[in-house]
């Protein structure tokens, strides 16, 4: 199975990226979360730390770019070809409401003729290889035969798709129905992405179809950072393991270790401990609920202030565990 790290702005940034390979690793791909193209690209310092050979080093990985303009992918692919990247992931699958109504990422998928115009010009002039990550439709999941049908027309190095519709946002349950669909009729290669949070979740799809190669994990992954490698291990072994991950002093040292080092990275960066607590915040967010007393930690998390205090308590959180 090949196992992807979805992109997610503001989290698995290059910090992220890099401490995830380093302690625990095994994703076969990561996306760099959307560079917004508008106009000739210039790449602003935070883009550049992203897309760094650098900060990318021993990860494969592939920018994903959000935009409605052929002729911005085309410029912006002469760029990412010098910085080393041959394959661009074009964003049609954000639902944000800052995004949309620009009819960029899944605001484009309101308008199949649009988009059809779109791909067509950046598959006629691209040399690049181009994925794409959408949505299945904007307000209901009956627009989705029309729009695989657009996807259809072009060599899509793979089509990923969440199988939600805009207006889920990252509600209700994933259509399931909808992705048959595109399993059945795509000729395209295929990556499913949308709440796989659990190796359960993993066996469940990989049972309904089980020829997709390719998935990739978001919010499942930023809860439990262990996803991957129990998922791997039910691939070995067949068996599930423990969830929703594997409590041991070697996995909590591993754990702390992979804290430690977004810990110190976004602290090299930033400035002031407002700005270094609002990333760590971010990051508790989803993987609080994987450790003993969740709701205890979330809420002293969220009220600290001094990054010391910080430091000190989720310190003796880790230390608690071994």
């Amino acid at each position: 199975m090949i196992i992807q790290m979805a992109p997610l702005e503001g989290i698995t940034t290059y910090i992220y990226r890099r401490a995830y390979n380093h302690h625990l690793g095994d994703i076969d791909l990561y996306y760099i979360p959307f560079i917004s193209l508008s106009g000739e690209k210039v790449f602003n310092h935070k883009e550049k730390a992203e897309l760094s050979a650098e900060n990318n080093a021993n990860m494969k990985v592939i920018p994903q770019v959000i935009t409605n303009s052929a002729a911005d992918v085309l410029s912006v692919e002469k760029k990412f070809k010098e910085m080393g990247y041959d394959e661009i992931n074009i964003n049609l699958g954000c639902p944000s409401g800052t995004v949309t109504p620009k009819g960029r990422g899944s605001g484009m998928l309101r308008d199949p003729m649009k988009m059809d115009m779109f791909l067509g010009e950046v598959f006629e002039k691209t040399t690049a290889k181009v994925s794409v990550k959408t949505r299945i439709g904007y307000d209901s999941p009956d627009e989705w035969e029309d729009l695989l049908k657009i996807y259809n027309k072009y060599p899509i190095s793979e089509l990923i798709i969440h199988a939600r519709v805009r207006q889920d946002f990252y509600k209700n349950t994933p259509n399931m129905d909808a992705f048959e669909y595109a399993v059945k009729n795509s000729k395209n290669p295929l990556c499913y992405n949308g709440d796989i949070n659990s190796v359960q979740d993993y066996i469940s799809l990989k049972e309904r179809f089980p020829d997709v190669d390719s998935v990739m994990l978001g919010r499942g992954l930023l809860t439990n950072p262990f996803l991957v490698e129990n998922i791997r291990m039910y691939d070995k072994s067949g068996e599930a393991g423990s969830e929703p991950w594997i409590i041991s002093p070697e996995n909590v040292t591993r754990l702390q270790a992979f804290h430690d080092e977004i810990y110190q990275g976004y602290k090299s960066i930033l400035s002031g401990d407002r700005n270094l607590l609002f990333k760590m915040k971010e990051f508790w967010r989803y993987m609080v609920c994987i450790m003993p007393d969740a709701e205890k930690h979330d809420k002293k998390i969220k009220k600290m202030t001094n990054a010391a205090e910080y430091s000190a308590y989720v310190g003796s959180m880790f230390g608690a565990l071994k």
